[in-house]
Parts: C-alpha cells; sequence; structure tokens
C-alpha cells in the first residue's frame, strides 16, 4: 500500500505542475491587473511603473511563473491587486475564504455520502420496492432543481420556522445570515443549538443535488455487482443475505461513489456561489466572483491552486480508497 501511495503521490505533483502553469498562462494572457490605476486620476506613470516592477510584470512569462510557484510553495502568495483592496495578503483572503467554504462543504457531502450510499444499497436490493420508486422520483426532483431555487426555498422555509418560534416567545434558532462573529457559546448545550441552527440550512441547500447523485451511483453500481458471478457464488455457497450484500457485494459497489466523492469535493468548494450568496457566507465562491470582476491575478491564481490542489488531494484519497477496497487495484 505504501508502494502505491507514492507512485500517486509521484503522479500528482507533474499534475499539479502542468495545471498551475496552463492557469498561470490563462490567467496572464487575460489583461493588465493595473489597467484600472491607469485611468485613475493622481497615479503618475512612475508609481504603475514602480508597481508593475514590484509586481514582475516586466520580466519574461517563465520568470514571472517560477517567481510566483516558488513564492506559492514558501507560503507568499503575494498582494492583492484590485481596487479598493490592494495590498491585502492573497493567502489571508484565501485561506479565511477556504476554511468558511469547507465548514460547510465538508459536513454536506458527508451526510450526503452517507445517506445516498444506505438509500442506493437498500433501493438496489429491494428493485422495483416502493421504496425504490420513492427514492428514484425524490432523487430525480432534486436533480431536476436548480440550487439557486433550492436554496432561496429552503431559506424561505427556515425564516418562517424562525418566526413561529418567535410567535411561542423563543428564540429564532435558524441562521439566514452567515455564521456567527461572537462564536457559539460557552456551554455545550448553547453550542450544540447555535452550531446546528447556523449550518443546518445551507448544508441542507448543498448536499440535495449530491445526495441524488451519490443515491443513483451506489443503486446502479449495486445492481450491477449483484448480479457478479462472485456474488452468486456466495449466495451458492449459503451466505446469509446480509454477508453477501455488506462483505462481498457493497464493498466493490462502493468505487464508483468513491470516485464521484472525490471530483465533487473540488468542484463544490469553488462551485459553492449561490449557496453563500443567499446564506450570506464570505466562502471560496465569492472570492472567485470578486477576483474575476475586479480581475485581481495574485488573488485568481491563489484560488485556481488550492482549488487545484484539493482536487489533486482528494483524488489522491480516493486512489487509497480504492486500494482498500480492492486489492487487486494495488497491482496496477
Amino acid at each position: 500500500m505504501f508502494q502505491y501511495l507514492i507512485r500517486r503521490l509521484l503522479i500528482s505533483i507533474p499534475i499539479l505542475l502542468i495545471g498551475s502553469f496552463l492557469l498561470f498562462l490563462l490567467v496572464a494572457s487575460a489583461g493588465d491587473p493595473l489597467a484600472g490605476l491607469k485611468g485613475k486620476p493622481g497615479v503618475t506613470p512612475e508609481q504603475i511603473h514602480t508597481l508593475s516592477v514590484s509586481l514582475g510584470l516586466d520580466k519574461p512569462i517563465l520568470a514571472r511563473y517560477w517567481s510566483w510557484l516558488t513564492g506559492f510553495v514558501t507560503g507568499n502568495w503575494g498582494v492583492s491587486v484590485a481596487l479598493g483592496e490592494a495590498q491585502t495578503p492573497v493567502i489571508d483572503t484565501i485561506s479565511n475564504a477556504l476554511w468558511v467554504t469547507m465548514r460547510l462543504v465538508i459536513g454536506a457531502e458527508l451526510i450526503a455520502l452517507v445517506l445516498g450510499i444506505a438509500v442506493g444499497v437498500f433501493s438496489a436490493v429491494r428493485q422495483y420496492s416502493i421504496f425504490d420508486y420513492i427514492a428514484t422520483s425524490i432523487a430525480f426532483l432534486m436533480f431536476s432543481m436548480p440550487i439557486s431555487c433550492v436554496a432561496v426555498v429552503i431559506k424561505n422555509y427556515g425564516i418562517q420556522f424562525n418566526n413561529v418560534l418567535e410567535s411561542f416567545h423563543l428564540k429564532r434558532w435558524l441562521t439566514t445570515a452567515g455564521p456567527p462573529t461572537s462564536g457559539f457559546g460557552h456551554n455545550l448545550g448553547q453550542i450544540i443549538v447555535n452550531y446546528s441552527g447556523t449550518f443546518l440550512l445551507p448544508t441542507i441547500s448543498l448536499m440535495t443535488i449530491s445526495f441524488a447523485a451519490y443515491s443513483r451511483f451506489q443503486r446502479a453500481s449495486m445492481l450491477e455487482t449483484l448480479n457478479a458471478d462472485y456474488v452468486r457464488t456466495a449466495r451458492a455457497k449459503g451466505l446469509s443475505q446480509s454477508r453477501v450484500i455488506f462483505r462481498h457485494a457493497m464493498r466493490n459497489a462502493l468505487i464508483p461513489v468513491t470516485t464521484l466523492f472525490a471530483l465533487n469535493i473540488g468542484a463544490i468548494i469553488g462551485g459553492a456561489i449561490i449557496t453563500e450568496h443567499v446564506f450570506g457566507w464570505s466562502g471560496m465562491g465569492t472570492v472567485l466572483v470578486k477576483s474575476v470582476t475586479n480581475f485581481d491575478p495574485p488573488t485568481l491564481m491563489g484560488w485556481f491552486a488550492v482549488t487545484a490542489t484539493v482536487v489533486v488531494v482528494f483524488n489522491l484519497i480516493a486512489d487509497v480508497l480504492y486500494g482498500l477496497l480492492d486489492p487487486r487495484i494495488r497491482l496496477g
């Protein structure tokens, strides 16, 4: 397993390097980051030149990429050049946004994964049952609803639920406008109530489509596995139904869902823009929109690099899980 992990890690490093270089070329060719300053009254050409030299814009593209890469590895990600946010360290902006988004994404994805696997396995075992039809209908309904509609509807129900609590002279529980700035409380009960009230609505919004995808993939993979020869052999040997399902069939059926989970984490970290906007969370999606709107290359490169690293890391984790789920994969 250790050698398998080393091989995968050695493959991941050049992928990150090639991807970061292509992204650097794309961002560098998108325009002049100092164009907004050049048209601003009171800014002299000497100041523009000095700032251009400090940002390394006078150097060849390869020298600029090497400077950015060495700085990124050592923790010097540069500063923002967007108007109104100049001199803000990119590493601070990205790390704060990543922490906000990861708190939402990890919880939502883990809940969606567990529920999706459970529903998918039970639907496959009870194929064409009432439960299977209901689960299929709910999954297709979740697929067909845009995340913007889901988030707005869930937030509206959360507000109405808080209004009902207030009508009974109770404290509002569900948070609909960002995480608390003063912590979750001092005792365990208060922390649990505030934490659940803060994360419940955005977590439901994020997990909706993921749950539908995981349940459908798990059902299809489980049905294929249940018809495999080794499963029929296990049943012919007299093994119990639960042992056949959980020990033989389910283990291999988890491989496609593991791939989907690894890819989904990276996509949601950068794509939770709508959910963050609806519920007032300033995460990675918000940083991406601001950096594109204001054309802030240092922040864009930091965002791209972190997102790509997260995708590669979770795919590496998925490769390790492949080896645990099916030992034959380690020999490949």
